[in-house]
């Protein structure tokens, strides 16, 4: 086998493509031949040392990836050899072959592609627990996605769709936008040259959003905050612009505002039969045409250190694949 290879997390410079003897599946784990591997936030703040979990070194970067059974180990039951599997396990999917919790694998159904079901999982379920769960979102309401065209946000503009709620998108350029429409955004606003309070203010008639998506942070924040409407909830999801906003707390109160951390990864560790059901509704919604994930492109596994890149250059809009 061959992997991508963190044995100093000092950045994307530093991996290395390593031919490797493929280990064999231990007690309650299997071998996956990985066909696609998604490239997301965390897999650069891993190999850079900044994001909360630190694996021991060395480790394969790659949190989410699709591909095919090829071994079981002791105790596995409910997978079987050649079953096409989806995982999300942290590390191990910048590689030809990888070993996984089978705990932590969904059985694709058939017609889930590989790409799709590489790119699925964290921000589906991410969007699906901060909207469904946390905001307890009901239809009718209007929620403003913040860095819209990204994975997370394409993939909460289409769950918040498909819960019945009115999406205005908000994202850095037109061509951005335009994709957020192309997906059911109702309104779009391109911050780089409008107002967001303004804005905001004019596409709901001064009330403001009533649910705020932000995976963003930074200076975005507190002008977001500043609209939102009264019993608004505000989802905490994560900070792409590296910057971790500080919120006048006073605006909570004017606003009889909630504030809501969103941490799936938390979440289902803590609850894993409701995140169980969460997947399941997912999959459901996928198979329905609900849902789909927005890939930007594929590129060949090999082709890592150029594909962190193209994700640096926040060019990308959904997500980015590597594939086998």
């Amino acid at each position: 086998m061959h992997a991508w290879l963190c044995e100093d997390p000092s950045g994307v410079d530093a991996l290395t493509w390593k031919e490797l003897p493929t280990p064999q599946p231990e007690a309650g784990e299997v071998l996956i031949e990985i066909k696609a591997a998604s490239l997301n936030f965390p897999d650069l703040l891993i190999v850079q040392n900044k994001y909360q979990i630190k694996p021991p070194l060395p480790f394969m970067p790659g949190s989410e990836y699709a591909g095919v059974v090829q071994a079981v180990g002791e105790g596995v039951s409910h997978l079987q050899v050649g079953q096409r599997v989806a995982c999300l396990s942290g590390t191990g999917g910048f590689a030809t072959h990888t070993i996984a919790p089978a705990a932590l694998c969904m059985p694709l159904p058939a017609g889930f592609s590989y790409v799709d079901a590489a790119a699925f999982i964290m921000i589906y379920a991410t969007s699906h627990h901060a909207l469904v769960d946390r905001a307890q979102l009901k239809a009718g309401e209007t929620v403003l996605v913040l860095g819209a065209a990204g994975g997370v946000g394409t993939s909460a503009i289409q769950i918040a769709k498909a819960m019945g709620a009115r999406v205005i998108a908000a994202a850095s350029t037109d061509e951005k936008c335009a994709l957020c429409r192309s997906i059911g955004a109702d309104a779009t606003i391109n911050y780089s040259n409008e107002n967001l309070r303004e804005a905001l203010k004019a596409l709901t008639n001064g009330k403001g959003p009533d649910v705020i998506y932000d995976p963003v942070g930074g200076e975005l924040a507190e002008p977001a905050f500043r609209s939102i409407a009264w019993r608004g909830r505000y989802l905490v999801v994560g900070f792409a612009s590296g910057a971790i906003p500080s919120l006048p707390l006073n605006l909570t109160l004017l606003k009889g505002a909630s504030i809501v951390g969103v941490f799936w990864g938390g979440f289902a560790k803590q609850e894993p039969e409701a995140s169980a059901s969460a997947m399941a509704e997912l999959a459901k919604w996928y198979a329905q045409g609900k849902i789909k994930p927005v890939i930007d492109r594929t590129m060949p596994m090999d082709q890592l250190k150029a594909a962190y890149a193209h994700m640096g250059s926040r060019g990308v809009k959904g997500k980015l694949v590597m594939v086998n």
